[in-house]
């Protein structure tokens, strides 16, 4: 039985840092001389920079209320960027001890050369400048539901009809998965589950597979003791969830309710890099891959979908390095937004490297006229964690194919910021994480 689904979602932990530093993962090492990968950058980095290598952090805690004020770092002595290439800087950091690969370094420009200030000619007498008023926030057009939050940091949502109709899943950073029955403008949970705690959560999603309309979840993990990502499939037995199977597959769904598409890739198949993606069946009380593939271009599938944007033909969307969304149209025409999205992805370490899960694109509409919805999350300058990226403020974008170019028609201001959406049949979810670590959840209506 062919297999719908829903979307996912990763959130991020905000932690302090020094509010100039950039950050790049040491790759290798010679003695004195350090590589560092600096392709996620977003500020150059140049030859005379200083550089230090993030030896330990800990995190401040006020013993009185327990709030947490955010990290202290402690840095080895400063180095300097003796050359930079394309992708990555090489360094140089006198009397350096051995660094594990993978630990983080932090760059600060050099400061520039400036040339003595001459005194300034008497001034003429000039009115008072008056000042600017301040910008306006963009008001969307887009219809909204807002839910009270909930005491969870949600990294991934999906929707489905799991012991009820019309409920939301959803996967906490801290590997909880919780079935919620909408109220009002609150979430009532209904049904919990528990990854196991040596178990690092990627990703959910919700498909219904059975006849009864019943929908099955699916969980999506890192096992860092076998160094394998692996999905754990859950279904609603008298009501309690129960795990029913194990699958060797990254799994992420494609679409809105009701038309969404269970699709599979197995991970590492090129490296740390994914394959192509097949779709999956539910036939004889098993889950298998069917014939139909997506070529994924070495992209996990968290950034990517695929729809209709002209006439008769799929088109192919997913994110670039730097960020833009592409769409791959006929006669090998392809459609690229001008603004910079997802700059700053959410990050996995396995094994010495980094995966890199960009946010999902949501697609809806009529075909040949299809709306984009985007992720674009304002990152914190500093040092990325271990899982997810420091965000500090996120946006969703819906996009348009006009004229050759994927362009903003409309933009929805978040109080929180997204790792990824959902879709349903009605609206477009995200589960914003809050400054206090709660999530809301959020329906914009198409």
């Amino acid at each position: 039985m062919k297999i719908k689904q829903t979307t996912l979602l990763f959130i991020l932990c905000a932690s302090a840092a020094p509010l100039w530093a950039q950050n790049a993962t040491l790759v290798k090492q010679q003695g004195p001389v350090l590589y560092m990968d600096i392709s996620a950058l977003k500020k150059p980095v140049a030859k005379g920079d200083t550089f230090k290598i993030i030896t330990g952090k800990e995190t401040l805690i006020n013993p009185k209320t327990g709030k947490n004020l955010g990290d202290i770092f402690t840095y080895s002595n400063p180095g300097t960027v003796t050359e930079v290439q394309k992708l990555y800087a090489v360094g140089n950091l006198n009397n350096a001890p051995q660094f594990a690969v993978g630990a983080e370094a932090v760059f600060e420009s050099a400061a520039p050369q400036v040339a003595p200030v001459q005194p300034a000619a008497p001034a003429a007498q000039v009115a008072p400048v008056q000042p600017a008023a301040p910008a306006k926030k963009p008001v969307s057009n887009k219809a909204q539901k807002i839910y009270e939050p909930v005491e969870q940091t949600v990294i991934s949502l999906s929707a489905g009809n799991v012991s009820a109709p019309g409920q939301f899943i959803t996967l906490s950073q801290k590997g909880v998965v919780t079935v919620w029955n909408p109220s009002g403008d609150r979430l009532a949970a209904a049904l919990q589950w528990q990854l196991p705690k040596t178990f690092t959560p990627i990703t959910l999603s919700a498909v219904d597979v059975k006849e009864t309309g019943s929908a099955q979840i699916f969980v999506t993990y890192y096992q860092a003791a076998r160094e394998q990502i692996s999905t754990a499939v859950l279904e609603n037995q008298h009501n309690t969830l129960v795990q029913t199977h194990t699958l060797p597959w990254f799994v992420k769904e494609l679409g809105c309710s009701p038309d969404k598409e269970l699709w599979a890739q197995k991970p590492f198949v090129m490296g740390a890099r994914p394959g192509s993606a097949r779709e999956v069946d539910y036939k004889h009380g098993k889950f298998v891959l069917d014939d139909d593939r997506l070529n994924t271009r070495r992209n996990w599938l968290t950034g990517v979908n695929e729809y209709e944007l002209e006439d008769d033909t799929d088109s192919f969307i997913y994110t670039v390095s730097n960020g833009a969304l592409r769409a791959e149209l006929k006669h090998k025409r392809s459609a690229e937004s001008k603004d910079i999205f997802a700059g700053a992805p959410n990050r996995v370490k396995y094994k010495q490297d980094v995966l890199k899960f960009y946010p999902s694109v949501q697609v809806y509409g009529p075909d040949g006229a299809a709306t984009l919805a985007a992720v674009e999350n304002t990152a914190k300058i500093g040092v990325l964690s271990d899982m997810f990226g420091m965000y500090q403020s996120g946006k969703i974008h819906f996009l348009n194919l006009q004229k050759g170019r994927l362009t903003i028609t409309d933009t929805v201001e978040l109080d929180g910021y997204v790792y990824d959406t959902a879709c349903t049949a009605n609206a477009v979810l995200a589960a914003e994480v809050l400054p206090d670590g709660t999530s809301a959840l959020r329906e914009i209506f198409k």
